[in-house]
């Protein structure tokens, strides 16, 4: 595949729905950065990690830190190169591919930029398969891949490494670098070859953010208004939906932390994270961030799988329901 303009704008609103309320919006940011960089340097060719040989080695890149510093400080065009020359240095081998850390949120688009000035491919795979709050709730841990070395960076061209270091503890070292940097920083974690990315990544997430972002699979389980919003504190959000039309009389409640977690109905859970669950505005089409539910903002609520291995005993553990702080719910079951 290849990532053109056209195809560019169906993956942002993909990768908006796949941030399940989180990883912040692509639509403000990095969608146009990305849109920008496809202009000047070219579309992105889409690989799956099986097209390069086993040794080649893939690069992940991100963004960590606040979306809204994000808005205000969307990197320079030499940010890319840097990045890559850091982590050669550290590696001692050239950088044959990116890979996205995170498809949910803003993340998938920065990797298309990336990899439009760098002029190599995106492989068709991410670390996550959606959006989740922190480093560490990725498939590469959950494989065993070392975290480091790290590289952190901000526009300045200003780099950190992290090494010797397991996930919780980047995770830590990582947020302390970022608030010293401002709130926001380039990533680069879980270094790997294609041959790992081919056995542990989440393969087709970049082709499936594309389908999603032109609706294909993706039938609302509720169209409906926010009747409430209450924030409980500063991690913590209630929303209560009204359905309308077809769906009137209905009243679905979402919890949501970083990301929406729940979605529950007559006391019955009808997604529980590490579903995806995501609120599409119907006069948009975009998916609305946590933070943005308002009181009478009409939404369509998608609920999707997400990859398989979040479904396993180690992947709830990592970024189940309890990592969250749900407990009492289970799949289509009354607490």
């Amino acid at each position: 595949m290849q990532m053109d303009a056209e195809v560019l704008a169906d993956f942002a609103r993909g990768c908006a729905v796949l941030g399940s309320g989180g990883g912040g919006g692509p639509a403000a940011v990095t969608c146009p950065v990305a849109e920008q960089a496809i202009e000047e340097c070219g579309p992105v060719q889409v690989v799956a990690a099986g097209e390069l040989p086993e040794d080649a080695f893939v690069m992940p890149v991100g963004l960590i830190g606040s979306p809204a510093v994000a808005e205000e400080r969307i990197g320079s065009r030499a940010e890319p190169a840097r990045m890559r020359e850091r982590v050669e240095a550290l590696h001692g081998v050239p950088v044959a591919a990116v890979l996205v850390s995170e498809i949910g949120g803003l993340n998938g688009c920065t990797a298309v930029a990336w990899a439009a000035r760098l002029g190599l491919p995106l492989l068709d795979a991410d670390a996550m398969g959606r959006a989740f709050p922190r480093m560490d709730q990725n498939v590469l841990e959950l494989a065993g891949l070392r975290p480091g070395p790290t590289v952190l960076a901000d526009e300045y061209g200003r780099t950190v490494v992290l090494d010797h270091v397991d996930g919780p503890w980047l995770e830590e070292l990582a947020r302390a670098v970022v608030a010293t940097f401002g709130g926001h920083a380039a990533s680069s974690e879980y270094p790997l070859t294609a041959g790992q990315a081919a056995r542990h990544a989440v393969a087709g997430s970049v082709t499936r953010a594309v389908a999603v972002g032109r609706g294909e699979g993706t039938p609302p389980v509720l169209t409906g208004k926010v009747s409430s919003v209450r924030r409980t504190d500063e991690d913590a959000t209630r929303v209560l939906l009204e359905g309308t039309g077809a769906d009137a009389g209905r009243l679905v409640r979402i919890e949501a932390r970083s990301e929406f977690v729940a979605a529950v109905e007559d006391g019955r859970a009808l997604a529980l994270v590490p579903d995806v669950i995501a609120l599409v505005d119907v006069r948009t089409g975009w998916a609305v961030p946590v933070e943005e539910v308002r009181y009478g903002l009409r939404v369509r609520l998608v609920t999707l799988a997400s990859a398989p291995i979040w479904y396993s005993e180690a992947g709830l553990r990592l970024a189940g329901p309890a990592a969250f702080g749900v407990h009492g719910l289970t799949r289509g079951a009354t607490p």
